[in-house]
């Protein structure tokens, strides 16, 4: 498997990835519910550089406490008219984050040397506080 990822890197060759997000919503309200999926796939598109285009398939998750939406309607309004959406429901897990949305995008581009960037916004940084750590050492870097 690692001489295949090699030969596509080296010969820049197009390769499916996965992409995980997530994001909070303020309450469940369609508007709210709205707003966080268009923040969320924007951040997404902007850290990865992603067109629509190269969007194969996404899953979007939430908590029972969030109903009165479906986030694959805004991702459709939102340029993924082609791309095939899942909407289900997470395990709900004593403790778990509330009002927690999440995705999981597959897409195929050349991704050459830049893996993935994963996108976690709002309370949802805590999920994965490993990669703000990241974001704030990469930008503290790029001031110089």
């Amino acid at each position: 498997m690692r001489m295949r990822r090699l030969l596509t890197r080296a010969l820049r060759l197009p390769s499916v990835r996965a992409i995980r997000g997530a994001t909070t919503v303020p309450h469940d309200d369609p508007l709210a519910i709205r707003d966080a999926v268009i923040e969320l796939l924007d951040r997404l598109r902007e850290e990865n550089g992603l067109s629509d285009d190269e969007v194969i398939s996404a899953i979007f998750t939430m908590t029972s406490d969030l109903t009165s939406a479906f986030p694959a309607v805004t991702a459709r309004a939102a340029g993924w008219s082609h791309v095939p959406l899942l909407c289900t429901s997470e395990v709900p897990v004593p403790g778990g984050m509330a009002r927690c949305l999440r995705l999981l995008v597959h897409a195929e581009r050349d991704w050459g040397q830049h893996p993935p960037r994963h996108v976690y916004l709002r309370e949802a940084t805590a999920l994965r506080p490993d990669l703000a750590m990241d974001r704030v050492v990469a930008r503290v870097a790029a001031m110089g």
